[in-house]
């Protein structure tokens, strides 16, 4: 693995290089290589997920003293979903680094927003526990928080789910509602699928770490799909 090359492009020289290591393996590649005896980089996910949503929280907190509520819950929705996170971790170029199973990486697993974000998160929790919660933060300001005001500019921080629901209601006359289509993984790191549905036609469905984000997913898609 090229740790030079990496350190270059996130600017962070880390002391542990396996923990930077596991950063980028992805499970499929410890499922299939169990006898090199790496660690995949879920549990890295999970508490970077957490350093991330602090960061965020504080730097709005700070920053936006005239926001309400539901408004700086609103941005820091937009700041942290999937496909935002994916967006940065291809500017970052961390795709190439990963390690996949033979079966993902011929289905696209370097460009898949999912595995990209959470590769990004895994990558912030390694740098929390390499050096600590200032070079954390400063990580996440200059790669993530930088787009906030791109995002408010063009109303990505508008609920999809809330948008779907009154949109619908307006041209369909129905309140659209969600089913859990799937559910895996260990308690906790699960991850969910939920459907979105008009009356009983499923219309879309979205992935996400928790049943609100994968109900904000499929509603976004369902966007997509009805042209609204």
């Amino acid at each position: 693995m090229n740790f030079v090359k990496i350190e270059e492009k996130l600017e962070v020289i880390f002391k542990n290089k396996s923990l930077l290591e596991t950063a980028f393996v992805h499970k499929s590649y410890v499922n299939e290589h169990a006898e090199e005896g790496k660690d995949h980089n879920e549990r890295l996910e999970f508490l970077g997920d957490a350093v991330l949503e602090l960061v965020s929280t504080k730097h709005l907190f700070k920053n936006y003293p005239n926001q309400t509520e539901g408004e700086m819950t609103s941005f820091r929705s937009a700041l942290v979903k999937g496909n935002h996170l994916a967006l940065i971790s291809r500017e970052l170029g961390l795709g190439e680094f990963l390690f996949l199973s033979n079966g993902e990486e011929h289905s696209g697993g370097r460009e898949k927003n999912y595995i990209l974000a959470n590769t990004l998160e895994a990558v912030i929790g390694a740098i929390y526990l390499d050096h600590g919660y200032a070079s954390a933060d400063n990580f996440i300001k200059k790669h993530i928080l930088t787009k906030l005001d791109e995002i408010i500019e063009k109303g990505l921080h508008v609920d999809a789910k809330s948008r779907f629901q009154e949109i619908c209601q307006e041209r369909e006359l129905l309140t659209p509602h969600y089913e859990l289509l799937q559910e895996e993984g260990p308690d906790h790191n699960k991850n969910f699928v939920m459907g979105a549905y008009i009356n009983d036609q499923l219309i879309a469905e979205g992935k996400g770490k928790s049943k609100q984000r994968a109900e904000e997913d499929a509603a976004k898609n369902a966007l997509k799909i009805k042209g609204w």
